[in-house]
């Protein structure tokens, strides 16, 4: 009985031990289930900042250009500035101020266009807006002609002489007789150079005393310089100790033209017909080439005997008084004045000769 009951109560513990077991494993917890691509993204973001938004872009005028109300407007008014630009430049270029006045002047009188009181309302309304249209282009073009006078007047003060009259009028007693001998400095008178281990030295050109002590008697001497006053004067102090030059004209009495400095003539107050111009470099320095008396450029050449050779030629002109010194000095073109002039006074003097040697006549 005992046996009976042990086996049993040990049936009975058995199975209450696999009504447990089978219980906890049947009904296990549940866990969430997490994709390894979440828990990869919550790794990324526990570890990193997160990533800030994006910085707005300012409109800087390109974006929605085709519904731009204004861009047509802002091309209208660029093309008409660069048109008018365009118009300015080659009007300046082609014409001078003087035609554009006159070729504009039908443009800008357009403004004027008037009706009489009792004109029909139509033609009233096509004249205002006749004028409206032709006020733009005629007040531009009045400003430009403005704008251009201005400027023109600014760089004709550093292009022209000085002064219309750059010499005072010559005295009456003088005036009808006295010619004007007009002298360029650098390579005539004198020849200036720079050395290293001197720096600039003015050289006097051999003869040149004598040769204006001589002509004074003579000629109103004029030197007429493309260099600056500064430079001019102290050497013109220097090389005439006997005041036989009466006038000096410097850089600020040329006209600067296609990048030199011409000696303008027309502008010294004097007959033209008396007046002759010596230079080394005479036919490419001056306007008024007729005028000109080309003699050897000197360069420190102390035989040099130019001016000296001159002296009879001027003489012999200052004496004879010609109506006209330009054909003169154009029937020497080309030739070496002192040699020339010799020469035709050699022959001038046989010529005579001959003639006083033919018998006179006792008729006609």
């Amino acid at each position: 009985m005992s046996q009976l009951q042990s086996r049993r109560l040990l049936l009975f513990l058995v199975s209450k031990s696999n009504r447990f077991h089978s219980t906890v494993s049947g009904n296990p917890p549940k866990a969430p289930i997490v994709s390894s691509a979440s828990l990869l993204n919550n790794a990324s973001n526990s570890k990193s900042p997160p990533i800030p938004p994006p910085i707005p872009v300012p409109n800087m005028g390109f974006e929605d250009d085709d519904h731009d109300p204004w861009r047509f407007l802002k091309f209208g008014l660029f093309a008409s500035l660069a048109g008018a630009a365009i118009t300015a430049g080659y009007a300046t270029y082609a014409y001078s101020l003087e035609e554009v006045d006159e070729k504009t002047k039908s443009l800008r009188q357009a403004t004027n266009y008037a009706l009489e009181n009792d004109a029909p309302a139509l033609e009233k309304f096509k004249a205002l807006a006749y004028r409206t249209a032709m006020t733009v282009p005629a007040k531009s073009t009045e400003l430009y002609l403005d704008l251009r006078k201005t400027l023109e007047e600014h760089v004709r003060g550093f292009t022209e002489p000085t002064s219309e009259k750059l010499l005072p009028d010559m005295h009456p007693v003088e005036a009808p007789h006295v010619f004007t001998l007009v002298l360029d400095l650098n390579e005539t008178l004198v020849h200036s150079d720079w050395k290293r281990e001197r720096g600039w030295r003015t050289f006097k050109r051999p003869g040149v005393e004598a040769f204006l002590e001589h002509l004074a008697q003579f000629y109103e001497i004029v030197v007429y310089s493309d260099q600056l006053q500064m430079y001019v004067d102290p050497i013109i102090e220097r090389l005439d100790t006997k005041g036989c030059i009466r006038f000096r004209l410097s850089r600020s009495a040329t006209r600067y033209q296609d990048g030199k400095h011409y000696r303008d003539l027309s502008k010294l107050n004097r007959d033209p017909k008396r007046i002759i111009y010596v230079s080394g470099h005479a036919l490419e320095s001056t306007l008024q080439p007729e005028n000109a008396l080309p003699v050897k450029a000197w360069k420190v050449d102390p035989e040099d005997t130019t001016l000296l050779d001159l002296i009879p030629f001027l003489e012999f002109v200052a004496r004879q008084r010609p109506a006209d010194i330009r054909p003169v000095l154009e029937s020497y073109k080309g030739q070496d004045i002192p040699t020339e002039f010799i020469k035709r006074t050699k022959e001038l003097q046989k010529l005579k000769s001959q003639k006083q040697q033919q018998p006179g006549r006792l008729w006609r």
